[in-house]
């Protein structure tokens, strides 16, 4: 999968990126963008077979200027799978995206999308491994340390671990408070040396760079803090809580940091 939601190796409707742009007579015909698209997406197909990974750039080119969705069946855009475990998940932008720190707190904060980003960022590049096999190297992630949000809301004596919700619906993750703030742990704002899109999880991820990718939660609304770690929507169906690279879920891949 693209991460944390699409870690988990099951196809879903979140995967590639949107063109915001109006339909126009193209849009209302229908046929002529379907055409355009599919050869590409054939073209781009075949070739890789022989031309292999500088052909990304070409396909995710094609992928922004897809309404048909179809470019979600070719593997590896900017070097991820992508991956949900819904089937579909809602945009959010400046003007409606919120992140909530709760839970065991004495300063409970309701953040916007500039509030994070006037706060004090850093930059990260280790490689992505997916509990699935694939790595992307040198991958760059850029947002708040999780561990200022936390000292800002003043942790109580009796939290213990952090619970993370997404605004897909469904996703959870966890981390105890001591894995939160860990230097290499963000809310990440930018990936890739470019501010988060939809099908990466954006506006704002989690960014757990010594673990599995599906610890980094996609679509990231709320960081609560609990008195015990409670197990996230993998962990409950069998994967590791602590997810590790290389020391975790049975595998034995080169550590990403």
């Amino acid at each position: 999968m693209d991460d944390d939601n699409e870690d988990s190796g099951r196809s879903g409707g979140s995967g590639g990126d949107r063109d915001g742009s109006g339909g126009g007579d193209d849009e209302a015909r229908g046929a002529p963008v379907g055409r355009r698209v599919v050869l590409g997406l054939l073209g781009l197909g075949a070739a890789g077979v022989v031309a292999g990974p500088w052909l990304q750039r070409a396909q995710d080119a094609v992928a922004r200027n897809d309404p048909t969705g179809l470019s979600r069946a070719l593997p590896g855009g900017g070097g991820f799978r992508y991956y949900s475990v819904t089937a579909s998940v809602p945009e959010r932008g400046e003007d409606d995206y919120t992140l909530t720190v709760d839970g065991l707190v004495e300063r409970p904060a309701t953040l916007r999308l500039a509030d994070l980003r006037a706060l004090p960022q850093r930059r990260l590049v280790h490689d992505v491994q997916c509990v699935t096999g694939w790595r992307v190297p040198a991958t760059p992630f850029e947002g708040v340390p999780l561990s200022a949000l936390l000292d800002a809301a003043g942790v109580r004596p009796e939290g213990r671990a952090v619970r993370f919700g997404c605004f897909d619906g469904a996703y959870t993750e966890s981390l105890t408070l001591e894995q939160a703030r860990r230097d290499d742990v963000l809310v990440a704002l930018r990936m890739q040396d470019t501010p988060i899109g939809h099908a990466h999880g954006g506006p704002v991820r989690l960014y757990v760079a010594p673990m599995y990718f599906y610890k980094s939660a996609k679509w990231l609304s709320s960081v609560t803090v609990t008195d015990t770690v409670r197990p996230g929507y993998w962990e409950r169906l069998g994967y590791d809580v602590d997810a590790w690279v290389g020391r975790s879920n049975g595998r034995d891949d080169a550590p990403t940091s």
